[in-house]
């Protein structure tokens, strides 16, 4: 794979590319895309070759047999997360926005508290606010740009009324590997409050050099009996069109509860997304995520770099994702006045710190997974944008 080739989305129906004007007012031909989280890179071979073995045979029926599909999940999670997982604990959902809508319908009613770390990522705002539940906004503390927990804090705002947390983890959008520690404190938290914890884990696979990320049932077993586990191929393997997740939970009162709520609401896994993860989650495809690893790793520097060579700017150091989480509090600028500078001067689309919740107004949220000059360029256009400031 080399990804420094471009490959073009404007007009593929591409919601980065093909949606960015009518949001942002950023026309494709001039601008860059670095809003949505996906990558700009094909898949791995291996995918290819299970998609083109599909279209070679010709018939789309029901999926059956899920024996290769559930052993290459737990191959995966047993050799590059150390964690054994059982082929009767993995629901399949479609995508993890998905799976967390399900959650909150199958652990919660009308007018339960959910527990946020914001800023964190908006669709889980959005789903909690559509089934009409409420958003209790714990905030996350932002020390010299590195992101901590304040369990102290955070206990007292609890009323009694909150039945749900969910954890971002790695954290979307500040970048952060959640440690250990930090990982059982979110557990004793949950515990002390009497929470259902929902760990969204889809981009444990996207962590730099140095770093490690710890899967919550093993940092923490001792919360088993209220955790559910959320992981995806699709972030790791930029297929998420395929809308294919997996909720894994170990304990089988929460597990039969999440099951009546699947058959409820019909819910079954397409055959795309099911053969796309299987082929995904093999040594070829762990080959490939190395190599994706090493490039993003260029990436990040090539734009920090550049970005905290701006008086007033600083890129929150990644530990994980390819999202940068980009700090314009001290250019003594607002939101609306930076902003525009980045749209309509250096026209590149990115996320508004504000869809993020409490602590994300004075960001904005860059996504790297591009090709390297790709990100040159957009790092050439924001220090022009704000060159008055040098």
């Amino acid at each position: 794979m080399t990804f420094d080739t471009p490959i073009s989305r404007k007009g593929t129906h591409c919601v980065k590319w093909d949606m960015m004007e009518t949001l942002y007012g950023v026309a494709p031909d001039e601008g860059i895309a670095m809003w949505v989280a996906d990558m700009e890179f094909r898949p791995p071979q291996v995918v290819q070759q299970a998609l083109e073995a599909m279209l070679a045979h010709g018939v789309y029926g029901y999926f059956g047999d899920e024996s290769k599909y559930l052993d290459a999940i737990r191959w995966w999670m047993r050799t590059r997360h150390g964690w054994d997982v059982a082929a009767d604990h993995i629901f399949t959902t479609h995508g993890l926005v998905n799976g967390t809508a399900m959650c909150i319908d199958a652990f919660t009613k009308p007018g339960d508290g959910v527990v946020l770390m914001t800023p964190v990522y908006h669709a889980f705002a959005r789903v909690i606010k559509a089934a009409e539940r409420h958003v209790v906004e714990c905030p996350l503390t932002n020390t010299g740009g590195h992101l901590t927990m304040d369990f102290d804090a955070w206990d007292a705002q609890m009323t009694g009324a909150e039945k749900l947390m969910i954890l971002c983890s790695p954290h979307n959008p500040g970048g952060r590997v959640w440690t250990p520690e930090e990982l059982r404190g979110v557990a004793g938290f949950c515990k002390r409050h009497d929470l259902i914890l929902v760990s969204d884990e889809i981009h444990h696979d996207i962590v730099y050099p140095g770093q490690h990320h710890s899967v919550m049932p093993l940092a923490a077993p001792d919360i088993a009996d209220r955790l559910v586990m959320m992981t995806a191929t699709t972030k790791t393997f930029n297929i998420a069109g395929a809308h294919s997740g997996n909720v894994i939970i170990a304990d089988p009162t929460l597990r039969a509860r999440f099951a009546r709520r699947m058959t409820a609401m019909g819910i079954s896994p397409n055959s795309f997304g099911i053969h796309m993860a299987t082929a995904a989650y093999s040594p070829e495809g762990a080959a490939w995520v190395d190599d994706l690893m090493r490039y993003l790793d260029g990436n990040r520097r090539l734009f920090d770099d550049g970005v905290n060579a701006i008086p007033g700017v600083r890129s929150m150091p990644l530990e994980a994702t390819y999202l940068a989480w980009v700090d314009f509090s001290d250019t003594g600028m607002t939101p609306a006045e930076f902003t525009a500078r980045v749209e309509k001067t250096a026209r590149i689309a990115t996320n508004h710190g504000t869809s993020f919740g409490k602590g994300g107004e004075a960001f904005l949220r860059f996504n790297l997974a591009c090709p390297r000059a790709q990100v040159a360029e957009a790092v050439s256009r924001l220090q022009k944008a704000f060159a008055d400031l040098q």
